[in-house]
């Protein structure tokens, strides 16, 4: 059975959107950390870009499904922090351009 890569986990998120924003939650700066144990449970720490955000459900629903239907992988745990907040800073250069934050 293949064992799933953290740059798999990378790639699948990278089709999660924010849909206030239309930025996926890679270059948004928002995945925090990805850890994979030898079960191929998949554990992402993430954060959103307000402590308050209403979508905080829909992007553990969306990130965990997602990962789940990856080939190997046996289960995934979306954690969601607020430690460090995020800023601007975190996103990707793309990002900043299609937010038009240079």
């Amino acid at each position: 059975r293949s064992m799933v890569t953290e740059a798999q986990v990378i790639d699948v998120l990278k089709t999660c959107d924010d849909p206030e924003l239309g930025v996926n939650v890679v270059d948004l700066g928002l995945i925090y950390k990805v850890s994979i144990d030898a079960k191929q449970d998949v554990h992402v720490l993430m954060t959103l870009t307000t402590p308050g955000c209403p979508l905080l459900e829909y992007f553990v629903d969306t990130t965990g499904s997602k990962i789940r239907g990856l080939a190997g992988v046996h289960d995934a745990r979306v954690e969601i922090t607020f430690d460090p907040p995020w800023d601007k800073s975190k996103m990707s250069e793309e990002a900043k351009a299609q937010l038009g934050l240079d």
